[in-house]
């Protein structure tokens, strides 16, 4: 029997080719029927083609209550509750404090603090008890990256938001996580640095981590997986570290 059979989960940011549709992926191949969304219908199809089964794309921005109450109106009438929700969707730049512009901070705190925060504040509603909702926090939270200040900050304040939610909604036995990905090989890296750079920004990044290497997205995939189900039944506001070592050692 399959971990999330009869499941039914959220993933934001599923359409990209990264931690979203990894996850999506995983989760279906591990009995769930999943919703994705994210801002670009081209992308979304393309997940929807690759997955093949039992995932439903909805287009939307996360920042727009109009574009979440249209998904969650979705996952309402799959007559099933919500049991799974990965808030994964977010945006990052690279961006000193001399150079940070109020565009940056507003793009920074809407997209992943404000935007994060409507995700699971409108999903709430439709939570089963039992249900399982997992935050993409990030390793960059914890560290002083330079030209991440923005990035980073929007991180940490979601990796507060985890554990007070996690307070707030034990009672109805939903259980609230995070998850910090470290470095992985991502389309979202090569469209923020550069196809260009992307070769000499991976060496510095492999030069930092003490496996040697970048993350692959199907380990990321692994751990959402595993916080969705019950395997991990008994965490609560934690956050879990799938960096290579670079946080920890």
């Amino acid at each position: 029997m399959n971990r999330l059979d009869g499941k039914t989960a959220v993933i934001t940011g599923g359409g990209t080719n990264g931690i979203g549709r990894a996850a999506a992926a995983r989760m279906v191949a591990e009995g769930a029927h999943v919703f994705i969304t994210g801002r670009r219908e081209s992308e979304l199809d393309s997940a929807v083609a690759a997955i093949g089964r039992n995932v439903t794309a909805v287009p939307g921005d996360i920042t727009k209550p109009a574009d979440l109450d249209r998904l969650y109106e979705q996952v309402a009438a799959h007559g099933r509750g919500l049991d799974v929700l990965f808030a994964n969707a977010g945006a990052a730049n690279f961006a000193t404090i001399e150079d940070t512009t109020e565009q940056d901070l507003d793009e920074m705190f809407g997209v992943n603090v404000t935007g994060t925060v409507l995700t699971v504040k409108k999903a709430i509603p439709l939570l089963n008890r039992g249900a399982s909702v997992i935050v993409n926090v990030s390793t960059s939270a914890d560290r002083g990256v330079p030209g991440m200040g923005a990035y980073a900050a929007s991180k940490a304040a979601l990796r507060s938001f985890v554990r007070t939610w996690a307070n707030e909604l034990k009672d109805r036995d939903i259980r609230v996580n995070a998850i910090s990905p470290g470095p992985t090989d991502t389309s979202g890296v090569a469209e923020l640095v550069g196809a260009e750079n992307l070769d000499a920004y991976n060496e510095a990044l492999v030069a930092q981590i003490p496996m040697g290497r970048t993350g692959r997205l199907e380990e990321q995939a692994g751990v959402v997986a595993f916080l969705a189900s019950d395997d991990s039944s008994f965490m609560l506001g934690a956050n879990v570290y799938v960096d290579g070592g670079v946080n920890q050692i």
